[in-house]
């Protein structure tokens, strides 16, 4: 089993590059950057004048390309890379992206960010007409809905197939003579694109990636946008009209990394101005706030602006820890927290601390912080979080798709706060959430996904609505 202090995970990261002589090189830079999206498997698939080549394996990005000679062989002027986490599809090496396609007549590389909600009837559709599949990914499905398609040209089948496929998804496609990302109507997964000095285009999840290898941004890419990238520059074209943004908004709130920005927002600021906005809405008395690293430092130094109480570092973060692989039993799960994070006695002790974290999930992790600052010597922690109670289930490339899983869909404010031991709870507003990561525009929710607080989902579940539905009846929320 694998344990982690943090109990939600994305799915992953995509980056690509089209026109650099490194180009595989400057990929691995860039999923380095994403590795926070992703730590089960990784790999980098490459163009070298036409041919493509891959390497793809278990394990962090180091790990998979520890030999160089797996990276060196890895030449051409273009890549797509992936490091992954999944939420569709056993942890097996087949299931590691980018895929690679070879067929009569070219080669297809495919690497996909992203939940596809009506995936099992597409497979078994697929399968029903002789489509054979070499893993149990979800993302595998656009590959054979575009080889299947009837249309004459290439980029007519490529949007057939994305209509076909409904869900959350960013995709990057690699053919001989071109890379083509795509992003789902409701641009629920973020997409970048950007432009190096010697005029190379690279495509990122995040923005971060771009400075690390020198890109400057250029701009997102749209919802129901496909962009095609080529020796000739870049093309605009959609494979559809019918768009809503709801960018996730756990991407502001914990996925994406402080230093990127997703559609004009720095993650950094959306975070600060969360936490001030906590601080609004908290209602005790305290003496210190304390953020649990390293998402929730950007909320803690927000909330310690506004209420005037100092922001101290009563929590550390053991950074040499990646991942832990324990037995299930209580002891050790205990364990594992400790071994990740310790309460700085001389900072807590004697105090009345707000614990400042950017959610709850199962509360597990949660009631053993709350018992860390506690035996530190605090007198009171106040436990504030950064978001609305997460009480309904994500189909768009969160690994909660149960709301077995959630403890805000079983259990009152009060409830979740005697379970986890704190001496009050408090959760931001849906409605601060939206103003404080301040999205420029004027679609709904302010351009936000936030189906996890209000179980009001943006598009139809499909595959999804019977377990949903039953899971409504076995489950009562109080949001």
């Amino acid at each position: 089993m694998t344990y982690e202090v943090k109990s939600l995970n994305e799915e992953c990261g995509v980056f690509g590059i089209w026109g650099h002589p490194d180009a595989a090189k400057l990929t691995y830079f860039g999923l380095y950057s994403l590795q926070h999206r992703g730590q089960e498997g990784a790999g980098i698939l490459s163009n070298d004048a036409g041919q493509l080549k891959r390497h793809r394996d278990m394990g962090l990005l180091s790990e998979v390309f520890r030999d160089p000679a797996n990276l060196d062989k890895l030449t051409g002027k273009a890549a797509i890379g992936h490091v992954r986490y999944a939420t569709a599809g056993e942890a097996s090496v087949d299931n590691i992206q980018p895929f690679m396609f070879k067929f009569h007549d070219g080669q297809l590389g495919l690497a996909h960010n992203g939940n596809l909600t009506n995936a099992v009837s597409l497979r078994r559709e697929l399968e029903k007409n002789g489509a054979i599949f070499s893993s149990t990914s979800d993302s595998e499905i656009l590959a054979h809905l575009i080889r299947r398609s009837h249309n004459p040209s290439f980029m007519g089948k490529v949007k057939e197939a994305l209509n076909t496929i409904k869900g959350g998804f960013a995709y990057l496609l690699m053919i001989e003579d071109k890379l083509i990302a795509a992003l789902d109507p409701n641009g629920f997964r973020p997409l970048s694109i950007g432009k190096m000095a010697n005029g190379a285009i690279v495509v990122s999840s995040e923005t971060c990636a771009f400075e690390v290898v020198g890109a400057e941004w250029i701009r997102d890419v749209n919802p129901g946008e496909v962009v095609i990238i080529d020796d000739n520059g870049i093309t605009y074209d959609n494979y559809t009209t019918d768009t809503q943004l709801a960018v996730c908004s756990m991407e502001y709130i914990y996925f994406a990394r402080p230093d990127s920005n997703i559609r004009g927002v720095n993650v950094h600021t959306a975070r600060k101005r969360m936490g001030a906005q906590l601080a609004r809405e908290f209602k005790h008395e305290a003496d210190i706030v304390v953020g649990v690293p390293n998402s929730s430092l950007s909320a803690a130094m927000g909330f310690a602006e506004e209420s005037g109480l100092p922001n101290e570092m009563g929590l550390i973060k053991n950074q040499y820890t990646q991942r832990t692989f324990i037995q299930p039993t209580q002891e050790l799960r205990e364990q594992g927290v400790r071994m990740k994070l310790s309460a700085v006695s001389g900072v807590v002790k004697g105090k009345r601390v707000v614990m400042i974290d950017d959610s709850i999930v199962r509360g597990t992790t949660s009631r053993r912080i709350v018992q860390l600052l506690k035996e530190a010597g605090a007198t009171e922690v106040h436990v504030a979080i950064g978001s609305p109670a997460l009480a309904y289930p994500c189909f768009y490339g969160i690994d909660i798709q149960t709301r077995k899983e959630l403890i805000a869909a079983n259990h009152t404010v009060e409830e979740i706060r005697e379970i986890i031991g704190a001496d009050s709870l408090t959760y931001l507003s849906i409605d601060g959430l939206i103003d404080s990561i301040g999205i420029d525009t004027d679609e709904p929710n302010g351009g936000l996904c936030v189906d996890y607080f209000t179980g009001k989902y943006s598009t139809p579940l499909y595959d999804y609505e019977k377990s949903y539905l039953e899971s409504l009846e076995e489950h009562t929320s109080f949001y």
